[in-house]
């Protein structure tokens, strides 16, 4: 996994991805889980995180992240929560060691339907995976919340994500991301895409070329890919595949790896 890129865009939504150390699966079991989405919620009463969806895997977390306009919310919430699970697990484990794959990293996505995408691709990571045949049946994620099935603590912040899609209600937004999870699965549509992953930014044309201009000097010559009507902006190459200790920074200019 590349080195986390670390932008700060106020209001921005950010794709948040981060995984276990040598890509072990030290999220397997279902207590351990159950512990990240823990202080996934105490993060968002400590900090004010919007979390708008989230899935957490076997060695691998997804989370999607509206800024509040507060430079230091989500680095502080990200610290939290992967710095308590990791310290509870090797505690439980009597292990010493990194919990995490260097830091985390970070996409901006655009509102509206590119969001929508996004939120179905986090959504299908475990249909991907084979570890379930559909989201609804996957207790570690945020689909069953979105869908108007609240958990006892509530982690999403619906409204939040229902203006961001760029729709009116709670039911619109559960109807929209019903059907194109259920056209994904019904068409078999479940590939890896690192655009979303890998990218500094997805989006509309202009929300990237404005993306870029707002990372300055750092995304200046980042390639920006034409797919249909989305566009990337690349992370660069020799950023994939190098060992970094793990850290987990503010998204801000002083630590942008470039």
């Amino acid at each position: 996994m590349a080195r986390a890129n670390r932008h700060y865009i106020p209001g921005c939504i950010w794709h948040i991805t981060h995984r276990c150390h040598k890509k072990e699966f030290l999220l397997k079991f279902a207590r351990d889980r159950s512990r990240f989405v823990f202080w996934l919620g105490e993060a968002r009463k400590r900090f004010g995180m919007k979390l708008l969806n989230f899935t957490v895997t076997s060695n691998h977390v997804h989370l999607l992240v509206k800024d509040h306009g507060s430079a230091g919310s989500i680095p502080s919430a990200m610290q939290l929560i992967a710095g308590r699970t990791g310290q509870e697990y090797n505690q439980r484990k009597q292990r010493k060691g990194a919990f995490w794959e260097d830091r985390y990293h970070a996409t901006a996505i655009e509102s509206g339907e590119h969001l929508l995408r996004c939120l179905v691709y986090i959504d299908l990571n475990m249909v991907r995976a084979g570890a379930v045949s559909h989201p609804q049946e996957w207790v570690h994620g945020g689909y069953r919340e979105i869908q108007g099935q609240r958990r006892r603590n509530r982690l999403l912040d619906l409204d939040a994500l229902v203006d961001a899609a760029g729709l009116s209600t709670l039911q619109a937004l559960a109807d929209y991301h019903g059907s194109w999870v259920g056209e994904a699965l019904r068409t078999n549509a479940l590939q890896r895409d690192e655009a979303w992953t890998r990218s500094l930014a997805v989006g509309s044309e202009e929300f990237v070329l404005k993306t870029q201009r707002l990372l300055g000097v750092r995304a200046k010559s980042r390639a920006i890919i034409a797919s249909g009507d989305c566009c990337v902006l690349r992370e660069s190459e020799e950023g994939y595949g190098e060992n970094f200790p793990a850290q987990n920074q503010p998204i801000v200019e002083k630590n942008t790896y470039f």
